[in-house]
């Protein structure tokens, strides 16, 4: 089932944003003070989690998705268009995560080295004392957990990254070298393992009962996405190393088997119930942005209704990877298919995409066929024809705080479908994996009302589990990421959306499958480049292939 990717909140936020390194003595603000004071002791903690990405606007208001074959964005302004156009450079950077990430990895390492729970014994006496012990006991584990996360969002985009573990001084932190990629896999893999150990399943029996913190299943979660990417072809190229998809498998059968997680019971509609969202058995991470806004929803809402923008529009591309209801290809040759593109479709097709006909915000219906009310030539209509699924109209005033999912069940069921597949096949079974690539797969399949995969053959197999991955993780952040780790985001560059015409007699539509822009690629594209005023600060750093 389709979970929603934009939860409202409902509950009190851990998170708060707030810098603490540095300290001010002069009002009493020691180091001392916040490492011996509970609150302020979260306070630090809350400032690590600040860094955790919510990727609503990732890149100048434009989801991350919209430089990939699944979407567009409709104005021409925003930085995700360098994505598109290839002038990006050292110079021109887009989506530079690396000085926010290290902002995050020294608000760690700081944490790290000044933290000691024996500097609270002065308050056993106190009545609280138990109950904020309880709580504080987990946080240097956390604050590992979140720094291994960041650790995985720098190499994912940079490759070799400097690898520090420690607080540097300002005289020496321009001298340091980079590490592998595969050095820091291998780092943020003994993170999870080691603070899996000391992390409970859940905080529901922790005083206060918060949620949104690291747990065990995070642990697992980030663990089986590192080695997912690290077994592909970006990393693994000609699958040189078979044993790194074992590996990535059974990183996700560690998670399965715990039986923590699982789809609901009942299939009820996550795109509009976040009380429901939040309290699924499927999410196991999310990031919280604690700002009362309803931004998001005004930048997607569909332009020609009260408050909608446009924004992040769709492509045809990603519509036509919805397969109809009996599991067949959606086939614009068929002319049955063709008259009526929209019906008889996978169901997570409606949780995504409103097309023309869609119904919104009560009887309100969308009209994306020349002339009509959401469609060109108004100025910021949708180009492909198709806006975001959004619940929550722009123009109602009740904001809330947003919620951005970071790792869910059915990922980790894509993951180790995937693994055991490049390892084995898609039926393989032994003692150890009880359930098959094709069975894990089938458990997404079913939730989502859909009849299950029959393929014997690992590559037939593949191409369509890919294909699962798009339409079940979509606009979720997995697309930009699994095309690199792939090494297919080469093909394809040319982004399509639909012509539809009405007639004017019988009303009858008329749907063309059309070009909307062609992009640029080039290889050296699989890694980001490291921005050139990083590698003016520090001359040890050495520029991806391509970029110098």
């Amino acid at each position: 089932m389709k979970i929603n990717k934009y939860i409202l909140l409902f509950v009190p936020l851990l998170i708060t944003a707030c810098d603490f390194l540095d300290f001010d003595e002069s009002i009493g603000r020691s180091k001392e003070y916040y490492y011996t004071y509970f609150a302020e002791t979260e306070k630090l903690v809350s400032h690590v989690y600040s860094f955790l990405p919510t990727e609503y606007d990732a890149i100048d208001g434009a989801l991350r998705e919209s430089a990939t074959d699944n979407a567009t964005y409709v104005w021409k302004n925003s930085n995700v268009q360098k994505f598109v156009n290839g002038s990006w450079s050292p110079i021109i950077t887009v989506d530079d995560r690396w000085s926010k990430y290290y902002d995050g990895i020294r608000a760690a390492n700081s944490f790290l080295e000044n933290f000691n729970i024996a500097n609270y014994d002065r308050f056993k006496y106190n009545t609280d004392y138990d109950t904020s012990i309880k709580r504080v006991q987990y946080y240097p584990y956390e604050v590992r957990f979140l720094r291994a996360f960041f650790y995985f969002e720098l190499i994912k985009r940079y490759g070799a990254v400097p690898l520090l573990t420690r607080t540097y001084e300002i005289n020496e932190i321009n001298d340091v070298e980079q590490a592998s990629f595969e050095d820091v896999v291998e780092f943020i893999v003994s993170e999870c393992d080691t603070v899996f150990q000391y992390l409970p399943l859940s905080y529901t029996s922790i005083p206060q009962a918060e949620t949104g913190r690291i747990t065990k299943g995070a642990c697992y979660a980030l663990k089986s996405r590192v080695l997912l990417y690290a077994a592909s072809e970006l990393h693994n190229p000609g699958n040189v190393d078979p044993a790194k998809w074992e590996k990535a498998a059974l990183a996700a059968k560690d998670l399965i088997d715990m039986n923590q997680y699982q789809f609901d019971a009942s299939s009820f509609d996550m795109w509009s119930n976040a009380n429901a969202s939040l309290a699924s058995k499927q999410l196991i991470l999310e990031a919280r942005d604690g700002s009362n806004s309803n931004s998001f929803e005004s930048r997607n809402f569909p332009i020609g209704v009260e408050g909608g923008n446009t924004g992040n529009c769709p492509s045809q591309n990603l519509v036509d990877a919805f397969e109809m209801k009996d599991g067949s290809d959606f086939d614009w040759n068929n002319p049955v298919h063709a008259a009526n593109p929209y019906s008889n479709r996978d169901p997570r097709l409606d949780k995504t995409v409103f097309y023309n006909g869609s119904t919104f915000t009560g009887t309100n219906k969308i009209e994306t066929f020349n002339g009509g009310k959401n469609a060109q030539p108004i100025n910021g209509a949708t180009p492909t024809g198709y806006y975001l699924t959004i619940t929550l109209a722009p123009t109602n005033p009740v904001r809330k705080p947003h919620n951005w999912i970071l790792f869910r069940y059915a990922e980790i069921l894509l993951n180790y479908a995937e693994a055991l597949n490049e390892w084995r096949g898609p039926d393989y079974k032994d003692a150890t994996f009880t359930l098959s690539a094709k069975e894990a797969v089938n458990l997404v399949r079913s939730q989502a009302t859909m009849p299950g995969f029959t393929e014997t053959d690992k590559i037939a197999f593949r191409e369509r589990l890919r294909n699962e991955r798009r339409v079940e993780l979509a606009f979720e952040d997995h697309r930009f990421w699994d095309l690199r780790r792939w090494k297919i985001a080469s093909n394809p560059t040319v982004i399509y959306g639909v012509n539809i015409t009405k007639d004017p007699v019988s009303s009858a539509f008329t749907y063309t499958r059309t070009t909307v822009e062609s992009r640029v690629w080039h290889d050296k594209m699989y890694f980001f480049p490291i921005s050139q005023s990083e590698r003016f600060k520090n001359t040890n750093l050495n520029q991806n292939t391509g970029w110098e």
